[in-house]
């Protein structure tokens, strides 16, 4: 096995390859595991965000959203159990081996989605959404965000539980569709 990456041969990433592919699986549980830890953070909502995640997930499952889309409704917040200023980058780029473009940049860019409700009292532009109109997952977010994410805080909604999301989850990040 090298030490350098530039002394690496057909073999050892062959190896390595092989080494990679053993995770890919643990990404759903992995996933879930970065859900369950939203229950402690609540950034002053009304109600935490494993719950408002949650209740995302549920409103786009009740719409009769597409599997892809209850997975994006439901993780759309996930990289808050990373980072709160940059969490729609980071939920993108987790999830991005695995899902549509169109889907990857509703996930990215969602905060911009979002603005159209709070922006004008953070003393920010309220219409940032619109500089996507042309773009071919305006649809997806503008619908991610105004029937599914904008109206889940409600501590009191009854949601679907975590777990039965997780075969969704499963199915979804099973093995990712690219692997750049």
């Amino acid at each position: 096995m090298f030490t350098r990456m530039q002394d690496g041969t057909a073999d050892d990433w062959a190896v390595i390859g092989a080494a990679h592919m053993e995770h890919f699986t643990k990404t759903p549980s992995q996933l879930m595991d970065m859900l369950r830890s939203l229950e402690h953070v609540t950034l002053g909502f009304a109600c935490n965000q494993l719950q408002h995640s949650l209740m995302t997930g549920t409103l786009a499952r009740r719409d009769g959203a597409s599997d892809e889309e209850v997975t994006i409704a439901l993780l759309h917040d996930v990289g808050k159990a990373v980072n709160i200023p940059n969490h729609g980058a980071i939920a993108a780029e987790i999830m991005r081996p695995y899902i549509s473009d169109d889907a990857y940049h509703a996930i990215y860019n969602h905060q911009q989605f979002q603005g159209k409700f709070y922006f004008e009292f953070l003393g920010s532009d309220p219409t940032l959404r619109d500089n996507f109109t042309t773009e071919s997952w305006y649809t997806l977010a503008e619908k991610l965000v105004d029937r599914w994410d904008a109206p889940a805080f409600d501590p009191d909604f009854e949601v679907d539980s975590l777990e039965s999301f997780e075969p969704l989850v499963q199915k979804i990040f099973a093995s990712p569709a690219r692997m750049l």
